[in-house]
């Protein structure tokens, strides 16, 4: 369940952040902002959801799973085909994400 969640999770920043990337680089309508900080209200509300006992350990986490999210975006929305140095880092943050998540802890 953690994955799903942070899957929305990751679709909704990106979605908000995408929001204010479009009006203030692409020149979308002011308009575009009130959806943009909808998703991001729901992005955050998304992660309290994550079944942990600290915060910081779900943000870390989630960054991992945010990058990769990242670079689907950029490939289905924008165009553009992640290279392999996109995919090679995405890989090692996702790494990362797993020894966060999976760690064992004392």
């Amino acid at each position: 369940m953690t994955y799903i969640i942070y899957a929305f999770a990751a679709l909704f920043e990106i979605a908000g952040c995408f929001a204010f990337w479009a009006w203030l680089r692409l020149g979308k309508p002011i308009g575009w902002l009130a959806p943009g900080m909808v998703s991001l209200a729901l992005f955050a509300w998304l992660l309290t959801l994550v079944p942990s006992e600290a915060a910081g350990r779900t943000f870390a986490a989630y960054g991992g799973i945010y990058i990769v999210a990242s670079l689907v975006w950029l490939w289905l929305a924008e165009n553009r085909v992640p290279d392999r140095w996109d995919i090679g880092g995405a890989a090692v943050c996702l790494a990362g994400t797993a020894m966060i998540l999976f760690g064992p802890r004392s």
